[in-house]
């Protein structure tokens, strides 16, 4: 059998490694002609119902690209259903819930969520691919609070997060409940996770960026505090992303999690000097994948560069993979993080 490859866990931990690892959010599907083959016979929900399909479509980024990690394939909204959330994934516009949340009372007629019987086919998913499919680290993931939050109030995905944040402010006792209720179900779900194999987890909380810092301290940071603390007794590393949210990475440096997730809007050495201490991942614009390859080359390289200033970075992208992008880049670019940073640590040595 392969070697399993764990570069990724260790440089998630400050450890010092061979190269620089890397791995792509959305890598999974998007551009991959193998995965529009399947969209078009399956949407994602019956995706991720067929745990060999969804195997297949996870494990296909490791094979095509020789990243350093595999990330489930699977949307955040995945375990609402299970605490009575109707939701459905429309195509071209994303989550939209028929029974969005308008007071406490919604808030207390939801369940309690449980793995086992609610997304038994993402447990059979993780165990497979953890088991016999793959030689590098799964990553589990989830939606962070305030980012489900703000798809079942708006009753779907919103520009500007009005109805959210005025619920927020307004009613805080039933928004501190759902913050809880939330909590409760994440916990759950990624520790089930956890058990049946992934190696790593990503907590997604892709539109924070939306509040301000005194807003994030009120209503956020407690839950997302006991949320890691209680996933710290897992021992995988914990990464924490979201979008258009630099202003938040000092917050999530006090948190108890291994890694920030960068978007492209804060450079490392800017992030390092601002007073992140914790390992980071990013942070290529995904949108420079489109460029020209000696553009997308020297930006890399200088991605890199300030990586390795400290020990612990995890190359990605600022966000997901988009259905533009040519697999050959991506293929192109995880050799090139690989070879660059395996030379630069050499002569570091």
């Amino acid at each position: 059998m392969t070697t399993f490859n764990d570069t990724l866990l260790r440089a998630a931990r400050g450890e010092r490694t061979e190269h620089t690892p890397v791995w792509y959010m959305r890598q999974a599907g998007r551009s991959q002609p193998e995965y529009r083959a399947i969209k078009e016979k399956y949407s994602l929900e019956e995706i991720t119902l067929q745990p060999e399909l969804c195997a297949y479509v996870t494990r296909l980024p490791v094979e095509n690209y020789n990243v350093d990690a595999a990330i489930l394939y699977k949307d955040i909204v995945t375990p609402l259903p299970g605490i009575g959330v109707d939701v459905k994934i429309k195509a071209g516009v994303g989550p939209v819930i028929s029974n969005p949340i308008r007071s406490i009372a919604d808030i207390e007629k939801l369940g309690e969520f449980n793995a086992k019987e609610h997304t038994p086919y993402v447990l059979e998913t993780i165990k497979m691919l953890s088991e016999e499919q793959l030689n590098v680290p799964l990553i589990g993931f989830a939606g962070a609070p305030f980012t489900l939050a703000s798809y079942m109030i708006e009753g779907g995905p919103s520009r500007n997060y009005n109805k959210t944040k005025s619920f927020m402010v307004s009613e805080p006792q039933a928004w501190f409940a759902l913050m809880e209720k939330l909590a409760d179900m994440i916990i759950s779900d990624i520790s089930a996770q956890v058990e049946a194999g992934a190696k790593a987890i990503q907590i997604f909380d892709s539109w924070v960026g939306a509040l301000n810092v005194e807003d994030y301290r009120v209503f956020i940071k407690p839950v997302m505090t006991r949320i890691f603390a209680e996933l710290q007794k897992e021992n995988v590393p914990l990464i924490q992303f979201g979008v258009g949210a630099s202003h938040l990475a000092k917050e999530w440096n006090d948190l108890p999690i291994d890694v920030v997730g960068l978007d492209w809007r804060l450079p490392i050495r800017e992030a390092r000097a601002n007073g992140i201490t914790k390992p980071v991942q990013g942070n290529l614009d995904p949108s420079l994948l489109l460029a020209d390859w000696s553009i997308i080359e020297k930006r890399t390289k200088d991605i890199i560069d300030q990586g390795l200033e400290m020990p612990g970075h995890i190359f990605n992208l600022g966000h997901g993979v988009f259905p533009e992008v040519d697999p050959e880049v991506l293929k192109r670019l995880t050799a090139l993080i690989h070879e660059y940073s395996a030379q630069q640590i050499q002569a570091r040595s």
